[in-house]
């Protein structure tokens, strides 16, 4: 048994070993006395007894081993035309007077720091800072509404903010420190401190005696050294996106976090100390979280962090300015923004225009790729273009292609093999294991491996409720799909995206599918609508490439029979509409809650990572029977 077969049967064989001898690539200031403690939390802890830091581990151990010259982070951005490099050994250097600045003000270890901000090196540099001192970081993603940053600050209690006067987005500076002050207001709790980074597009207020210059306190602070904390010690806090109500705070613990993305790198990625690594993600996300800031770090990569968009800034070939400039090895980015280059530049003819010769793979993850866009891609770019699936909740990928042992089978719309650790399984609704093929509710036997959130913030009871009473002995992803007969996995959407047709259970993924192998569509979504004869129908709505100027009732009527035909009669698809635009979230997830809502005429839920609120308002004109309210 060789490759992958040979990786994840080791872990199979004998999972406490696997993961023992995974923790030896990180340092431990005290050894760790068991591998894992199933009788901790509500399904067991990783690596109790053992100690160590994580912000030492993602940069003094690699400047005492010699590489404190070697660039770590490279910020690029597209809207000030900046780029920054930080070797390992300056950004170790400002990491630890921040962290002299947050001690200053009184932050020890497990205390909270919010932390809001946009994609600059300070983010990044502020969560190393809070991880050095063995405080708690809980970043919010910037521009959030005074509410939702209201409701964070709450939740965490924290002894101190880290904001930035602004953000920026094209053609618009969003100011930041307002928003601040609004939810400071609206908050029940009180910061000690509050950190702001100055930047030139906006320059904000500060409140005396709460507010600092960021930089002026980082200038005039004393180094902190790294502080170790208890490997089951909270590293982070971070509050699932499009909540409502009380913020749910996903936790990831200092040890297990450590060893699962250091392992993840040269088994899942293919990648070494000195590659260059892109997360084209938000580090207000569990993607920059995980893959712009520590596991890149962890294991000796330059990482790349970048402001700007796919498209639009400048145009359709930022990705590839950007892979040329750095010499980007791999990039993990999200499918929309993959099929916003499609939309604009169907023949990628900008990518001509640069030298791409460095990439080695595309990554996409956030929700799942349809094999139209993989395809396209895979084809035009001659790298593996791998599509992967996890969740804000397990930290790192679930299921991958394994550049790192031999890449496992393209097939375009699965999400790979399950990466060790990881037992996956589709089950019935009443718990029961489906055969090969068949689809179901996607589920993880427990124990999660390290890297996973081991519980809620301050609340193990939500998450037995949340994600382990449905299926005793599983962990439930609230994902929809099956496991084919040669173990890979295909994620078909949420669970509630199955609908229920005339008493047939169908993915609105599978017909997603057809639709987007349309020529003339750049990308699609389809909903299930309340229909008093079926019960549910389904309703798509598409979105033609850039140029395409054919009749939209022709494109419809060939959506409807390309459905009919692949299909067949039961999926009973008759309406296709074209629209201009689709609701997403910030990191690029389309609202499909937001558009059943709309096909319904209920109350209208708009989450506040939505990307552009007005798309609501126009979208109603698809659904012309719709009276719906928006609700903020």
């Amino acid at each position: 048994m060789t490759g992958y077969g040979s990786l994840y049967g080791g872990w199979r064989d004998d999972p406490l070993s696997y993961w023992g001898a995974q923790a030896s690539r990180v340092d431990w200031t005290t050894p760790w006395t068991a591998v894992f403690d199933e009788n901790a939390g509500p399904y067991g802890r990783w690596f109790p007894g053992g100690w160590l830091n994580t912000s030492h581990n993602c940069l003094d151990r690699h400047v005492d081993a010699g590489a404190g010259d070697r660039p770590a982070l490279i910020w690029d951005s597209a809207m000030t035309g900046e780029v920054v490099t930080h070797t390992y050994r300056e950004l170790r250097d400002r990491v630890a007077k921040v962290a002299g600045a947050l001690a200053a003000v009184g932050v020890t270890r497990g205390d909270r720091v919010v932390i809001y901000m946009p994609m600059i090196p300070e983010a990044a540099i502020a969560m190393l800072a809070c991880a050095r001192l063995g405080a708690v970081h809980s970043v919010v993603f910037g521009g959030f509404a005074a509410s939702e940053l209201a409701a964070r600050i709450d939740a965490t209690r924290p002894q101190a903010i880290i904001a930035a006067s602004c953000g920026l987005e094209p053609g618009r500076v969003v100011a930041y420190k307002p928003v601040l002050d609004d939810a400071l207001e609206v908050a029940g709790h009180r910061p000690k401190a509050c950190f702001v980074l100055q930047r030139p597009q906006s320059i904000a207020e500060l409140a005396p005696g709460r507010d600092h210059d960021l930089l002026a306190a980082e200038n005039a602070a004393a180094p902190h050294d790294p502080v170790p904390v208890a490997a089951t010690d909270p590293l982070y806090i971070l509050h699932t996106s499009g909540t409502t109500g009380r913020p749910k705070g996903i936790v990831r613990d200092n040890g297990g976090h450590a060893v699962a993305l250091s392992a993840s790198i040269p088994t899942i990625f293919g990648l070494r100390e000195g590659d260059v690594y892109w997360a084209a993600s938000d580090v207000g996300w569990v993607v920059g979280h995980s893959y712009i800031v520590y596991a890149p770090l962890l294991a000796g990569l330059t990482s790349v962090m970048y402001e700007g968009k796919p498209v639009g800034t400048p145009d359709a070939g930022a990705f590839w300015r950007v892979i040329d400039r750095h010499k980007v090895n791999v990039l993990f980015t999200a499918p929309t923004a993959i099929r916003a280059i499609r939309r604009q530049d169907p023949d990628l003819g900008l990518m001509a225009r640069h030298d791409i010769s460095s990439l080695q793979a595309v990554f996409l993850a956030g929700e799942r790729c349809d094999p139209p866009t993989a395809t396209w891609l895979q084809s035009r770019i001659d790298r593996p273009v791998i599509d992967n699936w996890w969740q804000t909740e397990t930290g790192w990928p679930i299921t991958a292609r394994f550049r790192g042992v031999g890449l496992t089978p393209f097939k375009p719309g699965s999400g790979g093999r399950p990466s060790p650790g990881f037992d996956v399984a589709a089950l019935d609704d009443s718990g029961a294991l489906l055969p090969a093929g068949e689809t179901g509710n996607l589920a993880l036997r427990l124990p999660l491996p390290p890297g996973c959130a081991p519980t809620l913030w301050d609340d193990d009871e939500g998450y037995r409720a949340s994600y382990l009473d449905d299926f005793p002995g599983w962990y439930r992803t609230g994902d929809a799909g099956y496991v084919d007969a040669e173990g890979d996995v295909w994620v078909l959407g949420r669970t509630d995206d199955i609908i229920n047709v005339a008493g047939h259970r169908l993915s609105t993924g599978a017909m997603e599918e057809v639709l987007a192998a349309h020529p003339d569509v750049a990308e699609c979504a389809v909903i299930g609508a309340e229909d008093p004869l079926k019960g549910e129908a389904p309703i798509g709505l598409v979105v033609l490439k850039a140029g395409v100027r054919r009749d939209p009732d022709v494109v419809q009527n060939e959506l409807v029979e390309m459905v009919r035909n692949r299909i067949g009669a039961v999926a009973s698809f008759r309406t296709a509409v074209v629209v201009d635009q689709l609701p997403k979230t910030r990191s690029g997830k389309i609202l499909r809650r937001t558009l059943r809502d709309l096909a319904n005429g209920g109350p209208v839920q708009v989450p506040p990572t939505i990307e552009d609120p007005g798309v609501v308002e126009r979208l109603r004109l698809a659904f012309p029977t719709s009276d719906a309210q928006s609700v903020r």
